[in-house]
């Protein structure tokens, strides 16, 4: 089997990897035993890059297209697929073998990761401002320039220390109390009990991110949430899935 290309987006941590988005595909990959290469693109090479080799801008909630990653590029089939949800539906369909979509959850899965989204999403300029400090000069500058014009703040000002970093952990820290009871209603370690499922996968992604991008001591105020569950879970996507 010719391995899969991923495209990704590199950092100074070591590993590179850090963006939730992404790191579902490499889950995804990894839990599925699928071999696959990450090519690295700084952020302001994205719409050139994937331009060049015919890659779909991936369309917004405001119906604006740009391009972004992740895009999965499979030569065993010619495909070429953009955005997270659509590369996990691809490699379900195409490499069926260990389903994350068990008992035709795909539908229930959707409405959960959107679920999980808008509860820790008033809270997203914190990690942001954490991640334009873990890229590449180029990416970060192209990076800052972006998110202040989206959010029409200065990057100075998306989580500033006192009320503001506050109101964004207070917040944080409700989500993973909404998610916690979520994994109390089954029995087992996963959200479908004893079977791991792309709902586990998302949320893995989303617990990467952070300890990716926030300091050392951020990450462990999180790990200590609930008797350490969000650490453990972590650590267990990353079993199943090879931490790729």
């Amino acid at each position: 089997m010719i391995p899969l290309i991923l495209y990704d987006i590199p950092s100074k941590l070591d590993g590179t990897y850090w963006s939730d988005n992404i790191t579902k595909s490499r889950f995804v990959l990894g839990y599925k035993g699928l071999p696959f290469q990450v090519e690295w693109v700084e952020l302001p090479d994205i719409a050139p890059r994937m331009k060049e080799i015919g890659a779909r801008p991936n369309k917004l909630a405001d119906g604006e297209e740009m391009y972004t990653l992740p895009v999965l590029s499979d030569p065993n089939t010619g495909a070429l697929v953009t955005d997270s949800w659509e590369i996990a539906e691809y490699l379900e369909k195409t490499y069926p073998e260990k389903p994350i979509f068990s008992n035709k959850s795909k539908g229930l899965i959707y409405a959960f990761g959107n679920a999980v989204i808008s509860l820790i999403l008033p809270a997203a300029k914190f990690p942001i401002f954490r991640a334009s400090q873990i890229l590449n000069e180029r990416s970060a500058e192209y990076y800052i320039t972006t998110r202040q014009v989206m959010f029409k703040v200065k990057i100075s000002e998306f989580s500033p220390e006192g009320p503001t970093r506050d109101e964004h952990w207070a917040i944080i820290e409700r989500a993973f109390n909404t998610y916690k009871e979520w994994y109390d209603e089954e029995v087992g370690k996963w959200l479908m009990g004893d079977v791991i499922s792309y709902a586990d996968i998302f949320i893995g992604s989303i617990l990467s991110w952070l300890k990716r991008v926030l300091h050392d001591n951020e990450w462990e105020k999180i790990v200590n949430w609930h008797d350490g569950k969000w650490g453990k879970l972590l650590a267990d996507v990353e079993k199943e899935c090879k931490k790729v």
